[in-house]
């Protein structure tokens, strides 16, 4: 996992990192949050979508292998045990009736372990993943302005069947799959918010927040990219690129993996 960076940035993370409200909606809906039950945020980062689902009910554990971040996340709140450790080498107090990791497959070094130390942990319930895929991710307009930062983030992504079959192995009996087109009011500034927005990929403070852009784009790329960009909203020409990379296979995915017989599908 890239624990170093995240480190050097957790102070400023949540200048432009937070919970998306429908984002956390879904997430309740897809975990199945109830008052009684136990649940785990995955690599949670500073906490942002650990508290608004703790605030929909249950006990919950943020787990995030950056020291900085899980800091950031006490310093909001005592209700949630916060844990610093590795998504390969979790340490679940207790069993817990759902887990969630958004965001963060492409940080973890071996999606085998993550998914069999979840299932673990689980005697049954669903496994939440928010995520894009490969495929996904090369119809992002952004591809047009940081090509070869955009290429390595694709390399680094799993795809949602290498997912899935991860899951599968580990012993979860069914996965179900779910698009997520990115909204003009998103509130969560994470890599593809800017889908209606591209203005904010001017502001550094962004770009900082987002792990392509940190440690996958090299200076000169993002200069000229956003230089390109702004002369692409000038002129107009970005509307012709905005329409060349519409898709109608989501931007982001939810995979929900389940154990147990309660795994009936969802809308």
């Amino acid at each position: 996992m890239t624990t170093p960076v995240y480190d050097r940035i957790g102070n400023d993370y949540d200048t432009t990192r937070r919970a998306d409200p429908y984002l956390a909606t879904r997430m309740a809906h897809l975990l199945e949050v109830q008052a009684g039950g136990h649940y785990v945020d995955l690599a949670c980062g500073t906490g942002n979508y650990t508290i608004a689902l703790a605030c929909r009910g249950g006990s919950w554990t943020g787990i995030d292998a950056s020291a900085a971040m899980i800091e950031q996340a006490r310093r909001k709140t005592s209700r949630i045990h916060w844990q610093c450790g590795t998504a390969e080498s979790l340490a679940i107090h207790g069993p817990c009736d759902s887990v969630l990791c958004s965001l963060a497959l492409h940080h973890f070094d071996d999606l085998d372990a993550v998914c069999l130390q979840v299932r673990q942990a689980m005697p049954r319930g669903h496994f939440v993943i928010f995520t894009s895929s490969p495929e996904q991710m090369r119809q992002y307009w952004l591809n047009e302005y940081f090509p070869k930062a955009m290429e390595r983030s694709v390399e680094q992504m799993p795809s949602a069947d290498e997912v899935e079959k991860a899951c599968l192995r580990a012993g979860f009996t069914r996965v179900e799959r779910e698009r997520y087109f990115v909204q003009p009011d998103l509130q969560d500034a994470f890599l593809y918010s800017g889908k209606h927005r591209p203005r904010i990929y001017f502001d550094e403070k962004v770009r900082d927040g987002i792990s392509t852009f940190r440690l996958l784009a090299d200076d000169d790329e993002t200069r000229r990219g956003c230089e390109q960009l702004d002369g692409d909203l000038t002129s107009g020409r970005f509307q012709e690129v905005l329409a060349r990379f519409d898709s109608q296979l989501g931007d982001y995915l939810f995979l929900r993996a389940t154990i147990g017989s309660n795994c009936e599908p969802r809308s």
